[in-house]
C-alpha cells in the first residue's frame, strides 16, 4: 500500500508541474492556510512564489521567515499513517473512518505546526535547528504514533476479540 500511495503521490506531483498552483495544489494549499491562521492570531502574514525553487515564502510582518515545500504539506506523513493503518485494517467502515479522522487531523495539525514554528522563527530565529529538526518534527511524528497506537490497541485487538 505505501509503494502505491507514494507512486500515486509522484504522479499527482509530475502532473502538477507547471500548474497554475505553484508549486503544487496542496502545498500551495497549505501555505495559503497557514497563513490564514498567522493572520488570525494578530501577525501580518503573506505568502509569495520563491522565484528560484518549486516553495512558497512566508512571510510575518514583512520578514522572510521560512519556505513552504512540498515535504510541509503533510502528505508523505499522511500516506505513511494510512498504510499502516490498512495494514493492520479492522472492519472495512471502522478502518475507513479512522483513516479519514486520522488524516484530517494530521493535516489541521501540521497547519497548526508550521504556523507556530513560522512565528517562533520570526521570534528567535537563531533557535531554526532545534526547532525545525528536532521539536516540530516531533509533534507531527507524534501524532502519527499515537494515532497508530490507539488504532492498534483499541479497534485492531478489539476486532480480534470478536472473531
Amino acid at each position: 500500500m505505501y509503494i502505491i500511495l507514494t507512486m500515486s503521490y509522484k504522479f499527482y506531483l509530475d502532473l502538477s508541474d507547471g500548474s497554475k498552483y505553484y508549486p503544487d495544489y496542496i502545498t500551495n494549499l497549505t501555505a495559503r492556510q497557514s497563513e490564514l491562521i498567522i493572520d488570525s492570531v494578530g501577525y501580518d502574514a503573506s505568502i509569495q512564489a520563491h522565484p528560484d525553487e518549486p516553495s512558497m515564502k512566508l512571510i510575518i510582518n514583512n520578514k522572510f521567515v521560512a519556505r513552504v515545500i512540498e515535504g510541509c504539506n503533510s502528505i508523505s506523513v499522511i500516506i505513511l499513517f494510512v498504510s499502516f493503518i490498512i495494514a493492520f485494517a479492522g472492519t472495512l467502515k471502522r478502518t475507513a473512518i479512522y483513516i479519514l479522522a486520522g488524516s484530517v487531523l494530521i493535516y489541521s495539525v501540521n497547519l497548526i505546526r508550521i504556523a507556530i514554528l513560522s512565528i517562533g522563527l520570526f521570534h528567535y530565529p537563531w533557535r531554526r535547528e532545534i526547532l525545525h529538526t528536532v521539536i516540530f518534527p516531533l509533534i507531527i511524528y507524534g501524532l502519527v504514533f499515537v494515532l497508530w497506537m490507539v488504532w492498534v490497541r483499541r479497534y485492531t485487538i478489539s476486532h480480534l476479540r470478536d472473531v
